[in-house]
């Protein structure tokens, strides 16, 4: 592995590998195709990352770079586009490697203009590069290596298609890397279809337990009308840092954001009726630590990639095991402790049963606790004199959550729901632009 990429690392403090990496990278130095399979926060992205920026820099099988892309990353949302865009350039810092991000909801013209200065590794969504592939502005025909991130996500998100022409565009002989936390029969039969030989990579036992041991699960039952409450005396656990409050809807993340930054907290919001530079401010702060609170639907929440997030709340019960999965795998990540807080509605209790039953969690009939509740406070380190209030209201973060009720920022109504699935926002530029 090139000594430029391993001091880029150390740099940052990244010394020892992940079991997903320390799988991965014999083989894809060595140009094998690949299926890995691990949960989120397992590492992955260095995992693929660093050979793929290996082999482009330097590796006889690639072409001499000419400014036309050698590496594609496929990544489902817009935000999980431009966290392994970040990624990849931190491990490139020294290399004369260039990258691009490409996704949805940024204008045309910077993304071509970026692609005709010259690019080596492409990370982008599916619509938006299957558009300008299309439009002949992406060169496809020297790719070397092809990563598919999340694949189990892009099934979900209606992204197979687009995935099947990235793939049949890729006629000559390259690499092919899928990651997926799970592996459903469409992806298998597309690792089938179109991967030479693969070997399949898992970075646990196959029975091991759907969730982190390293994350504390609470699980109780609370009134809806106590919920913002409750949410605010959680957010005064002790050690709580970043956190990830779930909503399911755009509509509740909204109004969640708001009645927290109402009672002092500073949060910010991610959910589908906010613009693209709204959500990658909100995220960029959530990042930088400007604000340690960030309420989210699931979807918009898929691009989040941070390690040290102490907290996740479900503020409303997820519709599934997998989702339940997914949101409390945002913490208890890379060897970090982390804790889980579901607050279960009266109207929620057969969703929690059915995910209880299905991951076996051995907690069918939560507690019922209240914003008052001693358990609560034993529970989560809450303070004795934790209020409801811890200072005076703010405004969210950006103005994420002016969408409330239907309002939007200038006027505009609302989009459908459509708007909250990440990157199929470029389906809808796809059509205004022609």
């Amino acid at each position: 592995m090139a000594v430029e990429i391993c001091e880029a690392l150390a740099a940052q403090g990244i010394t020892r590998t992940f079991a997903i990496q320390e799988l991965t990278l014999p083989l894809a130095l060595d140009g094998t195709d690949l299926i890995g399979q691990a949960r989120t926060g397992m590492g992955k992205t260095l995992g693929f990352g660093v050979p793929l920026l290996d082999r482009v820099f330097d590796s006889a099988d690639v072409e001499e770079l000419d400014g036309t892309p050698r590496a594609l990353v496929v990544v489902p949302t817009r935000e999980l586009a431009v966290q392994v865009g970040e990624d990849l350039a931190r491990a490139a810092a020294k290399l004369p490697v260039r990258l691009t991000t490409i996704y949805g909801g940024r204008p045309y013209e910077e993304q071509i203009e970026a692609l005709e200065k010259g690019v080596d590794v492409v990370v982008g969504t599916p619509g938006r590069l299957i558009d300008l592939y299309q439009r002949g502005d992406l060169q496809l025909d020297k790719v070397a290596i092809l990563v598919l991130d999340e694949a189990d996500e892009m099934l979900d998100l209606g992204f197979l298609p687009d995935i099947e022409k990235i793939l049949t565009a890729l006629t000559h002989p390259h690499q092919t890397m899928l990651f997926s936390a799970t592996m459903p029969g469409p992806i298998i039969t597309l690792a089938r279809s179109f991967l030479s030989q693969p070997v399949h990579i898992r970075a646990e036992d196959i029975g091991a337990a759907q969730t982190h041991s390293t994350t504390e699960q609470v699980v109780f039952m609370a009134h809806r009308m106590d919920k913002a409450a409750v949410t605010a005396r959680v957010l005064q656990a002790q050690g709580r840092g970043r956190t990830i409050i779930f909503a399911r809807t755009k509509r509740t993340a909204a109004e969640v954001a708001e009645e927290l930054a109402g009672r002092g907290f500073a949060v910010g919001a991610v959910h589908g009726d906010m613009g693209q530079p709204a959500r990658e401010k909100s995220l960029g702060a959530f990042r930088d630590g400007t604000i340690e609170i960030l309420v989210a639907t699931d979807v918009a929440a898929r691009g989040i990639d941070i390690d040290d997030v102490t907290h996740v709340i479900n503020y409303q019960t997820p519709d599934d095991p997998m989702t339940y999965v997914h949101r409390i795998g945002r913490t208890g990540r890379a060897g970090h402790s982390g804790t889980a807080v579901t607050l279960v509605g009266y109207d929620e209790l057969p969703k929690w049963q059915a995910i209880n039953a299905e991951l076996g969690l051995d907690m069918p009939e939560p507690p019922q606790w209240f914003s008052t509740s001693p358990e609560l406070f034993d529970a989560l380190s809450i303070p004795e004199g934790a209020q409801e209030s811890v200072g005076k209201p703010r405004r969210v973060f950006g103005g994420a959550a002016a969408a409330v009720r239907g309002r939007t920022p200038r006027g505009r109504s609302p989009r459908g729901d459509r708007g909250d699935r990440g990157g199929r926002g470029d389906r809808g530029e796809r059509g205004r632009r022609r």
